[in-house]
């Protein structure tokens, strides 16, 4: 968090109504997810009023909103969604606007109301397992937000703490002191987040009662609400050896935010958390592709091998992004569409979970929070002519295909195949091979995997689920791939296509039907030549 913005076998679908899927891990990685922000979304009454970012205030979205347009989510291949924090924020306007994302906790044991009731919750988590979908919640742990109650400089500040509940006193919480150095890690885990204007109150998380308390709140916010998983806030911010614990008491799969580049320094929070979101790789992908072809896609393989080295469970569990609410959205940036669909493509063929940051399907271009926390309503959620929707569609259509496919596509590491051109990557992850360029819609690119790479039989034909056209492997088993207009390209084999039902399967299953022909027409020669052979 930015201070500025300070498979598994189902149930019943009786069960499913009133009891969360109680997903591991390994659970979530067959899943994608839709991150929402709450209060920009959707209303529950289908309202659409306007919404200006930079005023920083309540805009009207709510879990009755994301309940009825669930469909949307899902119609693009989503069987998961992320949600803002629950609980109730600090009130009113604060020096930094009001709490419309969140991530000001007050009092841990109410809900935000501003986001609806505790039925309203029960109800949207009732809604997502009907249809086979998980619920994830963003969790705060670190801090609670209070405003000052003095009027004049006095240090440290003072509090109403009978707001902070069920906190207390003063001696919940570290001593007042601001972040300072980043590179000191006590400092980094005892001082507090914000400023003077808004302080983030630093809980005492070497407290026993403070400690005791969180652990059992996040055991009955999971039971409660029937959540399946938990994004947690500020991950960084308290000790290591804290999260082990509060895992096992939430008992489902928990991914923290470790905002920082170094995979060194992240990877010690994936042995008490199940895993970290991968921000190192997504500022290594938002550096290669927003800069042109001067971008450097080698930084990309670098990250990636190094975090499958030093991650427990590898990048298995990570959750994989290249949008979120605190980053400014790749249209920002750049707003070239092929190299936008390039770094779309990313979350979705390496090893992590992917996460879609909702509005980037309809291409919405907001830089840094809060211009990023657009209302997705102005949309219209509107999916006709919307090329990202369909993209996205095809992406999660091919990695579920792809699942189905390969049984050990989950647990085998996405490699790189060295290419000549620097503005070229490709990735393989059977059965996807995937081939990314920096170059833009003006460029053309080529790629080449030799025999050497083990990836293909000769004469193989593959297809591009993005356009549904085929190449072939040469004799030995090579290829070389050349494309103009900058796209990306995900190549399946055309036999994992083949029964998939939708997904290209007219090109799949007339290549394979074609390679099957050839087989019998050769039959047909030599029983013919045989033949008359004979007759002679």
């Amino acid at each position: 968090m930015k201070y500025s913005r300070a498979a598994a076998a189902f149930a019943s679908s009786s069960l499913l109504a009133n009891t969360a899927f109680a997903a591991s891990a390994d659970d979530w990685t067959k899943r994608s997810i839709y991150q929402v922000v709450t209060d920009r979304f959707a209303l529950g009454n289908g309202s659409s009023p306007s919404c200006d970012t930079s005023q920083k205030k309540y805009c009207g979205g709510n879990w009755q909103g994301i309940i009825s347009h669930l469909d949307y989510i899902q119609d693009m291949g989503f069987d998961a969604i992320w949600i803002s924090p629950v609980v109730e924020n600090v009130q009113g306007t604060t020096s930094e606007g009001e709490a419309y994302h969140g991530y000001w906790p007050q009092n841990i044991n109410s809900l935000n109301t501003n986001f609806g009731s505790a039925d309203d919750l029960k109800s949207l988590s009732s809604a997502l397992h009907d249809k086979g979908m998980y619920l994830m919640v963003d969790v705060v742990v670190n801090h609670v937000v209070a405003n000052p109650t003095n009027t004049s400089s006095v240090w440290p500040e003072t509090f109403d703490y009978s707001l902070l509940q069920p906190f207390g006193g003063s001696n919940s919480f570290h001593t007042q002191c601001f972040i300072s150095d980043y590179n000191n890690q006590t400092d980094v885990e005892q001082c507090w987040l914000g400023d003077s204007g808004l302080p983030l109150l630093d809980l005492d998380t070497e407290n026993s009662t403070v400690v005791d308390t969180m652990y059992s709140w996040i055991k009955n916010l999971v039971s409660e609400y029937s959540v399946d998983g938990l994004r947690v806030d500020t991950a960084k911010h308290i000790r290591q050896d804290f999260w082990p614990d509060f895992a096992s008491n939430a008992g489902v799969y928990t991914v923290g935010e470790i905002l920082i580049g170094n995979v060194t320094y992240a990877a010690p929070y994936t042995k008490g958390l199940d895993s970290v979101l991968d921000y190192p790789t997504y500022y290594a992908v938002y550096d290669a592709f927003t800069n042109g072809t001067s971008g450097n896609m080698s930084a990309i393989t670098d990250l990636v091998t190094q975090a499958q080295d030093q991650y427990n469970h590898g990048t298995f569990y990570v959750g994989s992004f290249v949008e979120n609410q605190d980053n400014p959205r790749i249209q920002s940036t750049v707003t070239d569409q092929s190299i936008v669909k390039n770094v779309m493509t990313w979350p979705f063929i390496n090893d992590g979970i992917p996460i879609l940051y909702y509005g980037q399907e309809q291409g919405y271009q907001g830089g840094n929070d809060p211009a990023n926390r657009e209302a997705l309503w102005l949309s219209g959620f509107n999916t006709d002519n919307k090329p990202l929707v369909t993209h996205v569609k095809t992406l999660n259509a091919a990695r579920k295909q792809a699942i189905s496919y390969n049984s050990s596509f989950l647990t085998t590491k996405a490699s790189f195949i060295s290419q000549s051109s620097t503005s070229a990557l490709a990735v393989s992850k059977p059965p996807f091979l995937t081939l990314l360029t920096n170059g833009g819609s003006s460029s053309s690119a080529s790629w080449s995997i030799p025999s050497s790479a083990g990836l293909y039989s000769g004469s193989e034909t593959l297809v591009d689920v993005l356009t549904c056209d085929t190449v072939t492997t040469g004799s030995d088993g090579s290829l070389s791939v050349s494309a103009s207009g900058g796209l990306p390209k995900v190549l399946m084999p055309a036999e994992a296509l083949s029964k998939s039902g939708s997904l290209c399967s007219s090109q799949a299953n007339g290549a394979v039907g074609l390679k099957g022909l050839g087989v019998g027409m050769m039959g047909v020669v030599v029983v013919g030549l045989i033949s008359g052979m004979m007759l002679v």
